[in-house]
């Protein structure tokens, strides 16, 4: 269904407050890829030096790198803005191709380049390739890479066995598209030596948000479902689980899952499950949250006789946004998109549990 966009597609699904939780993000102390310059960066690179050889476990198995990367390439979303965020910046990114700009980035990813004065543009800005046909095996191996970071990914056993071939591959430690920001971030750091750098970052983060969702007390406690609507079809609902970062999101920001949502994920591996139309009024919540790709499908939604029956629609609690970048930013969630996104998220979850509260 349309809405229901690909995983791999959605997931293919500013002001002060931006500018000061963006910075925690990109609060601790940056380095290249290349060596150090400084007496300080020269120790805290030999620091990080000694923590190699490093073997981090993966679905496939189990990947060894025996010295610190200075050559970082990634794929999939969510990698690069990590290595971003602990001050590295990759020889090598994926184009982001929904939800991006007309640099084929996003404004977080831009926002951190510039800090580390790698803006895409300039000389030492990564290299864009394109993954709009899979994984490009041809553009990474040209890279020349130490290791290829893809701790949150859908790498496939084929896929990685072919990586492999190029350089050390830190894939996904389980799920495809399912690792959290949290244990991504953790990989990360520690397959770039940055171990201490990303416990921090980690905690730095999720302190910002719970700051920032602090601030809308009317959220706290609330019941939701993330899910994707498609008026006038029979097929035209669909769940997001708690494996999914979407909801994972919610829920870090004191939300509940709503019944439906738990009781669907209990022993699940997949991201999301379908739900008729037709029981449509089954899917109890105070909030149900959706991407749309216009206003006027929300409207759609709202009046549609089956869609217009959960219950939180008709309460006018459907937070509806059809803004592309903002939707990645929830779904491709990372310790620099999330505090991008709280500025304009959660104004609006706080007028969805408004709307439910009466």
């Amino acid at each position: 269904m349309a809405s229901l966009l690909p995983r791999r597609a959605l997931l293919k699904t500013a002001g002060s407050a931006t500018a000061a939780l963006a910075a925690v993000a990109l609060s601790l102390t940056a380095c290249s890829t290349g060596p150090a310059s400084s007496g300080n960066q020269n120790a805290s690179a030999a620091a990080d030096s000694a923590q190699f050889p490093v073997t981090i476990k993966n679905v496939f198995g189990e990947t060894t790198i025996k010295e610190q990367p200075r050559r970082v390439v990634t794929i999939s979303w969510v990698n690069d803005d990590i290595a971003l965020a602990l001050g590295v910046v990759p020889v090598g990114v994926p184009k982001n191709e929904w939800g991006n700009n007309s640099k084929g980035s996003t404004p977080w990813k831009d926002a951190a380049l510039d800090k580390l004065g790698a803006s895409f543009g300039s000389d030492k800005a990564p290299v864009q390739f394109s993954e709009a046909d899979g994984v490009n095996f041809t553009e990474i191996a040209k890279l020349n890479p130490d290791v290829i970071l893809a701790a949150y990914s859908g790498l496939e056993a084929a896929d990685y066995k072919k990586l492999s071939e190029i350089a050390p591959v830190v894939a996904q430690p389980e799920l495809a598209y399912g690792t959290p920001w949290q244990e991504a971030t953790t990989i990360i750091g520690k397959a770039l030596g940055k171990t201490a750098e990303a416990g921090k970052l980690v905690a730095d983060t999720e302190s910002a948000i719970k700051a920032e969702a602090a601030k809308y007390p009317q959220i706290a406690g609330k019941t939701f479902i993330y899910g994707n609507l498609e008026p006038a079809k029979g097929d035209g609902v669909n769940v997001y689980l708690a494996s999914d970062n979407r909801p994972r999101f919610l829920s870090e920001i004191g939300m509940k899952a709503a019944p439906v949502v738990e009781e669907k994920s209990k022993g699940s591996k997949e991201f999301f499950t379908a739900w008729s139309a037709e029981k449509a009024n089954e899917l109890a919540s105070d909030v149900f949250v959706t991407w749309v790709p216009d206003a006027k499908t929300k409207e759609q939604i709202v009046k549609d006789p089956l869609l217009g029956q959960i219950p939180a629609v008709k309460k006018g609690a459907l937070v509806a946004d059809s803004d592309n970048t903002l939707t990645l930013a929830i779904s491709a969630s990372s310790p620099l998109s999330l505090p991008w996104a709280l500025e304009k998220f959660l104004p609006q979850l706080a007028a969805g549990a408004d709307a439910a509260a009466k």
